[in-house]
């Protein structure tokens, strides 16, 4: 399996995990390279328990974490 190949089904698994969010790929230096960002905007309590729109982390390990992690918090708000 090549890496594109890896990476597509990793995006696959993502998009029926965390239906919610557009998964995107950046190429800019100093920038993350994976990225999620919400289909619908968060209301001003779930951004105050620590919930973002927008997640972009390095690889797609981390992005898949902070998604788990971005659920508990909505979770935990009973969203």
């Amino acid at each position: 399996m090549t890496e594109d190949e890896y990476e597509q089904r990793v995006i696959d698994v993502l998009i029926s995990t965390h239906p919610g969010w557009y998964y995107e790929q950046r190429d800019l230096p100093g920038l993350p390279r994976w990225w999620a960002t919400r289909y619908y905007p968060l209301r001003p309590d779930q951004r105050r328990a620590g919930a973002r729109d927008v997640l972009g982390r390095t690889s797609l390990r981390r992005l898949s974490s902070a998604l788990a992690r971005h659920d508990e918090i909505l979770h935990r708000l009973r969203y």
